[in-house]
Formats: C-alpha cells, sequence, structure tokens
C-alpha cells in the first residue's frame, strides 16, 4: 500500500470465511504478512488474548513505534481503505459505495445464518469438533438455501461487471471467500449459475487468490475444479 510497515501478522483459520476475506484483501493490498494459523475452538488459542470474541481474523500491525489489533474483517478491510491514498475496495460512487455496504452486510447475516451455518457446520464444523457424521436432512435444507442466495448473485452479475457495479470492491472479495469454503467442498453447482461461474473465475485468477488455492482441510480433498482457474 502506501506507507511502509515494520510488521503485519494475520492470525487466521485457513477455512474461516472472514479470515479468508481478509487474506484477500491484504493480497489485493500487495500487504507483505506473516500468517499464523489458528484454532480459536481449542484452549490456549492466541486470538483469545487479542479479540473479545475470540474469533479470526486478528490483524496486527506495528508502525512508526505504534501496535494497532484489527479484530474481525471490517476492521481490516476498513484499515486497509484508510491507509490508500485513493479508493482501494470501496468505489468513489455513493450508489455503489451503499451496494458494497449491503452486500457485505448481506454475507455477514443472511448468508451467514442461512447456509454457512447450516453447510459449514455439517461439513466443516462436525469433523473438527468430532460431532459426528453430517445429516443428511440438514444438508439438503442448506443446499436449498444455497440455491436462493446463488440465485440472487446470479441476477447482479448478469447485469454488473462486479457485484456492486463496475469495479472489484470489498463485495466480490467477502462473496469470494464465502464461496470459495463451499467450493471445496463441492457445494456449489456453478453450471447453473453462468454469470457468476465467470465472475468467480476472474476472481480465482487473481494472484491474492493463490494462497487459498494451497489451503488444505484435514481429511478431505478438494473439489476436483477447485484449483482449476478455467473450470
Amino acid at each position: 500500500m502506501d506507507r511502509p510497515m515494520s510488521a503485519c501478522v494475520l492470525y487466521h483459520f485457513p477455512f474461516d470465511p472472514g479470515s479468508r476475506a481478509a487474506r484477500l484483501a491484504l493480497g489485493e493490498a500487495k500487504v507483505e504478512f506473516a500468517d499464523t494459523v489458528v484454532r480459536p475452538w481449542e484452549d490456549g488459542c492466541p486470538v483469545a488474548t487479542l479479540n473479545p470474541s475470540g474469533m479470526p481474523p486478528v490483524l496486527q500491525v506495528t508502525e512508526t513505534g505504534r501496535t494497532l489489533t484489527l479484530c474481525e474483517p471490517a476492521a481490516i478491510l476498513g484499515w486497509l481503505e484508510d491507509r490508500s491514498k485513493e479508493p482501494f475496495l470501496m468505489p468513489s460512487d455513493p450508489a455503489e459505495r451503499a451496494e458494497t455496504r449491503r452486500l457485505v452486510g448481506w454475507f455477514d447475516r443472511r448468508f451467514n445464518d442461512e447456509v454457512n451455518a447450516v453447510l459449514l457446520h455439517e461439513r466443516m464444523e462436525k469433523p473438527l469438533l468430532r460431532l459426528g457424521s453430517p445429516d443428511a436432512k440438514a444438508l439438503r435444507a442448506g443446499r436449498e438455501s444455497l440455491k436462493a442466495h446463488l440465485t440472487m448473485l446470479e441476477g447482479l452479475l448478469a447485469a454488473r461487471d462486479a457485484l456492486a457495479g463496475r469495479r472489484i470492491t470489498q463485495a466480490d472479495m467477502v462473496a469470494a471467500a464465502h464461496l470459495s469454503v463451499l467450493d471445496y467442498f463441492g457445494e456449489v453447482p456453478w453450471a447453473s449459475y453462468p454469470a457468476l461461474k465467470t465472475w468467480y473465475m476472474k476472481l480465482k485468477s487473481r494472484p491474492c487468490f493463490r494462497p487459498l488455492l494451497a489451503d488444505r482441510f484435514p481429511g478431505v480433498q478438494p473439489s476436483v475444479w477447485y484449483h482449476d482457474l478455467d473450470f
């Protein structure tokens, strides 16, 4: 970005969508950082002492002799925007700024509650916490909810270059972060959403996305198209 820094450390869990959004934005900004992978459900997780919510991501930045602790995606993405001389991932157009904020809120609330809380609970949290096998009924419900959200996104991208308008914004980074986790588990039926698929391929081809493609979830291989930039 525009100012040098002496240290930047990101505490994150690779399959947490918020952590992925932070990694994508930092990569897009070309901010170098040391990454520390955390497991927030375990005792002694360092994030517990850094963020009152106990949740990743947390970015610690030391510059000009001062240390900032930025908790969770909104603070991290806001910091990147604040330190840029030009608009970074927030457009200058007021309508597109409002749409960016609306979509980020959509993912933080409705998508998280209706999709992630079901599908990622069954596919990811249960194995990590040893809570048993995925529940078939819950998986069906989560997939139906996902379809409704994908239909909404398809409609937006059929008429826009990016989710909020003409250029990539925080909304695209946040959406890509959420969808990339689901994509790892093969939960996104891309063929049914051609505009969304084209948008995702463009995001996936950006340098900031490459570290995410190297992530591995224990005991689960990624979908066969997860690494493919032109799938």
